[in-house]
């Protein structure tokens, strides 16, 4: 365990001699394109190039990306957008992050990350807390510690389920009994959330 956290710690100084600091707050919303089996599902049925997301935090004074995968975790910065297709990922704040995010709230942040912090990936989107995906990791966390809805939630027939990759994956997860009343957050309606600027994009 010793070794793991030191090689954690390790991994996370790194990227501070590799990337600006002051591209990166507490806070912010990273974006990229997943190279993962179900991305290009994503992507076809909200009409987005960003299939995945995770929020800016700090781990042991460092910031971090915290994402749901499998499991819910901390993933260093660089790691993170290596993973990403082209490395190129999208950084979103909030429009007055200065007077919102203040101290005590940043802990609310990290409180509320805590709370879902080991959970398993949900592959069929459901809306409890038993199970999460990306985007409902950073909406969930976002409205308990601020108040603030970082997109509209939809229910999945709302979205594009006419493409093949889309169509393919819902078989697989769903088979005949689609919930198409479920409500759900995707990476490009946060994205889209007027409350959030563009702050860095490489």
């Amino acid at each position: 365990m010793l070794i793991t956290t030191n090689v954690f710690f390790y991994l996370s100084l790194r990227l501070l001699t590799c990337l600006p600091a002051d591209d990166f707050k507490e806070g912010d919303i990273i974006f990229q394109q997943s190279t993962s089996s179900q991305s290009l599902a994503i992507q076809a049925a909200t009409h987005s190039p960003y299939s995945h997301c995770g929020l800016i935090t700090k781990r042991r004074g460092v910031l971090v990306v915290y994402e749901a995968v499998q499991p819910v975790k901390y993933t260093p910065l660089l790691d993170w957008i290596a993973r990403g297709k082209g490395k190129h990922y999208v950084v979103r704040r909030l429009k007055q992050a200065e007077r919102i995010l203040t101290p005590s709230v940043l802990q609310k942040l990290r409180l509320e990350s805590s709370r879902l912090y080991g959970r398993d990936y949900d592959l069929v989107f459901g809306w409890s807390d038993r199970r999460i995906y990306c985007s409902e990791l950073i909406w969930k966390i976002y409205q308990r510690a601020t108040g603030l809805e970082l997109g509209k939630l939809q229910s999945l027939k709302t979205l594009d389920l006419s493409a093949a990759p889309v169509r393919k994956k819902l078989i697989e997860r769903y088979g005949n009994h689609i919930p198409l009343d479920e409500p759900i957050i995707t990476p490009a309606a946060i994205f889209g959330s007027p409350l959030l600027q563009t702050v860095k994009e490489q």
